[in-house]
């Protein structure tokens, strides 16, 4: 289960590798690995996945 840290103007996931999406595995958003936990920031104003239905 992913942590998420709500920030201003974005949010901050914490995710172990198994739970990455896509785009998350292909580095489209900054990502920071530490040991086996990857740190995600996904900003506000970033374009949602293709995938992703609104809603």
């Amino acid at each position: 289960m992913a942590l998420r840290i709500k920030l201003p103007g974005g949010t901050v996931k914490v995710k172990t590798y198994r739970e990455l999406r896509t785009r998350e595995r292909d580095r489209r958003v900054p990502v920071l690995k530490i040991g086996s936990v990857y740190f995600i920031w996904w900003s506000d104003r970033q374009k949602p996945d293709n995938n992703q239905r609104p809603g």
